[in-house]
């Protein structure tokens, strides 16, 4: 009879969910209570400013959310535009894709800017194109920090001197949602004004937790009800609501209690570990693997070192091989789950993902798999070599910078 368990553990390495930390489990078996209770917002309150830390923030307004990032891009886009306003995005990977066809289906004016798959936003076309708009009829720009299906990062900073510079006063809305929490993210210095965040990833909590950090200004546009289209429809996502019951450490529909208490624990362990030092570990990891990669005699799907993300890297399969299979051998015959390849680069990547709560040993182990599961499927790397690259820059170069 076929064994029905694997011994040990699920390796799990696709760039989100991520690994969730004991002490964050343990926190999130909670029994039910009334959200309306007087003691409830000793649980909440705190967790609308110390939420802000990881945005980089110290001026945002956080909402929190029921929700998966998608329904915060939603929430950023129907709280502060109208119907058939004009947004100018660039689209270089799977997630600003469906970025741009959420736009689109809500019935804003979508101006895409077509990237090369393993590139990123480009801040000269996007300040090229705001030059363009003498009469302001752009009303956002909307970027992708961390493309997760191309293991891309792009240049938040750079997009916003790209605005400023064009003397442009579009509102920039961010998609963190697997760089918050894992990379650095500067909300106020960059003037994000919608910063979109997701449970699963850096913050180490199971999907269903929406977060996102307003800016003044964006409030300012939710505010107003000018201009020459209709407003888009928004009831669920309606910051106004949140607004009204917030302050008092309330919520205008049931939160997700166990993922609030898991909230104020995962802050707990950033706030622990120190962002920057949370920072340097993912750098670190992130080049380990590129080590190893290399190593392998293989390349990743960032066109540039400049492109390279810290949490997730995409490695691009030799010619005639299926990384679907690779991936699906990995799973089965090691108990490994990495990320398999999306749209455009489908069958031709599998993805390790190296974000949330992970180490030296723990990213070896998705090396070693990889490796074996790359054999097993007839892609000729040395064996143990991608193993040894990455063990010595991680001997060389350890993962807390204090």
């Amino acid at each position: 009879m076929a064994a029905t368990r694997r011994p040990g553990r699920n390796h799990l390495f696709v760039p989100g969910p991520t690994n969730i930390p004991d002490r964050v489990q343990r926190a999130m078996i909670v029994p039910s209570e009334d959200h309306r209770s007087v003691d409830f917002p000793t649980l909440t309150k705190p967790l609308f400013e110390e939420t802000k830390a990881v945005f980089g923030s110290k001026d945002g307004t956080i909402f929190l959310f029921p929700a998966s990032g998608t329904g915060i891009w939603e929430s950023a886009l129907t709280n502060t535009l109208h119907r058939g306003d004009k947004v100018l995005t660039s689209r270089f990977g799977q997630f600003s894709h469906l970025w741009i066809d959420m736009a689109q289906r809500l019935g804003l004016n979508v101006i895409v800017q077509e990237e090369e798959w393993g590139t990123g936003a480009n801040p000269q076309r996007i300040e090229e194109a705001l030059r363009a708009d003498t009469n302001h009829e752009i009303k956002a720009v909307m970027t992708v920090h961390n493309e997760t299906a191309t293991g891309v990062t792009s240049d938040i900073g750079a997009v916003r001197k790209a605005i400023d510079a064009a003397g442009h006063p579009a509102l920039l809305f961010v998609d963190g949602v697997s760089s918050i929490g894992s990379l650095p993210f500067y909300a106020d210095e960059w003037k994000v004004d919608c910063a979109i965040a997701g449970s699963q990833k850096g913050l180490m909590l199971p999907a269903g937790l929406g977060v996102i950090c307003v800016s003044q200004k964006a409030l300012k546009a939710a505010e107003s009800s000018s201009g020459p289209n209709d407003r888009l429809a928004h009831v669920y996502f309606d910051w106004a609501d949140h607004q009204k019951q917030n302050g008092a450490g309330y919520f205008p529909y049931t939160p997700a209690l166990p993922l609030l208490y898991g909230l104020r624990e995962a802050l707990a362990c950033l706030r622990e570990e120190g962002l920057e030092n949370v920072y340097h570990r993912h750098a670190v990891l992130a080049e380990a693997t590129r080590q190893a990669v290399a190593a392998w005699g293989l390349k990743t799907c960032a066109k540039e070192a400049k492109w390279n993300s810290d949490t997730v890297t995409a490695i691009l399969v030799p010619e005639g091989v299926d990384a679907a299979a690779i991936i699906k051998h990995a799973f089965v015959r090691y108990n490994l789950a990495l990320g398999a390849g999306l749209s455009q680069v489908a069958g031709k990547v599998f993805r390790i993902g190296h974000v949330g709560d992970l180490n030296e040993l723990s990213l070896l182990g998705a090396i070693a798999g990889a490796e074996m599961a790359m054999l097993d499927n007839g892609v000729k790397v040395q064996p143990g070599s991608g193993v040894a690259a990455a063990s010595s820059y991680l001997r060389e170069n350890p993962l807390a910078k204090s």
